[in-house]
Order: C-alpha cells, then structure tokens, then sequence
C-alpha cells in the first residue's frame, strides 16, 4: 500500500510539522516514507507545502503531479491543489477563510473548522493536530500511539510539556469527523 499526500496552507500554520509528524509515524511502522517540503522565502504567512509518501515499498521520487489525499488549511492552496487528488481519493480541508468550497463529485470531501476548535483549547497552533487527527481517522493506518512518538521527534524538547495537549487535539479531530 502506497500513500501519497499534499500538505498545504500558510506558513506558521504547522503545515510542515504535520508532514514531519506523518513522516517519523511512518517510518516507526516499518514503512518506507518520504517527506518533501517547499515554501516560499517568505516561509511564516506565505504558502508552504509538502508531500508525504508512505508506502510498504521504496519509494522511487517524491515529486507528484497526483495525491490520494490532499490536507488543506487555506484557499489559495484549495484552489491549487483540488484538482491534484486523484478520483477516489480524499480532500480535508480548513473550513476557515474559505469562500469557494471544493466542488468536485469524485473525490470523498471532509470539511473540518479545526480553527474554531483549536480556539476552545485555548491555542490556534493546535489545528494542524486537529487536522491531522481527522486524517487518522480517515485512512487508518498510521496510529496515533507512532503519532505521539512522532511528535516527540519533531518538537524540541523545550516544547515536550504540549506533548498531552497536542494528543488531546489529535483526538478531538478524530471525535470530529464523520466517516
């Protein structure tokens, strides 16, 4: 099994961290993973993206023109990247700041307003953890317990104390969505 993702938002809304998070999971499932950020000089506020395969066999480019599953946090990368899913695959998209809503029939859509969420607990930076739970819910097969490791890799260990509040976002996106 082989799963391709495009990652996209602002920069400092924890785009690539989401990506590196899915990247360390994947590898401590004994998966092959391959994590390819790009993101303009502006990095905070401009667009940032990055593709995440994950796949029981090598994975040969991390360049695609394709994506199972598309993670989507703002518009200009809704519009950028809708048309890349591939039919059959999945779009969760940020609910907030949005004006024109996917509108493709062949693709599975989950709408998420994480940024409404992530308020109730008390801090916008946990709407990539919101997001990011939804997606465990909706494929499967990356688990949260190799999530939590994955963050423990990826944060600084100054950050590790946000360690159970990120979990908890983590497991309010997957309370959230419907499949």
């Amino acid at each position: 099994m082989t799963e391709e993702i495009i990652i996209a938002g602002f920069g400092g809304q924890g785009v690539l961290s989401m990506g590196k998070i899915m990247a360390y999971s994947g590898v401590m499932q004994d998966k092959e993973v391959c994590w390819y950020p790009s993101y303009g000089p502006e990095m905070r506020g401009g667009t940032a993206n990055v593709t995440v395969v994950i796949s029981d066999e090598k994975v040969s480019s991390p360049i695609l023109n394709e994506y199972d599953t598309g993670i989507i946090l703002n518009q200009q990368s809704l519009t950028k990247f809708e048309s890349k899913v591939k039919a059959g695959g999945i779009l969760i998209y940020e609910t907030n700041g949005i004006t024109k809503h996917p509108s493709r029939t062949d693709i599975t859509i989950y709408p998420i307003d994480a940024g409404k969420e992530a308020l109730k607990l008390e801090d916008s930076k946990f709407l990539n953890m919101i997001i990011l739970g939804a997606y465990l819910k909706i494929r499967g097969f990356l688990k949260l317990e190799f999530v939590i490791e994955g963050l423990k890799k990826s944060l600084p260990a100054r950050h590790h104390s946000l360690i159970p509040l990120n979990e908890k976002a983590l497991l309010l996106g997957m309370d959230l969505i419907q499949i």
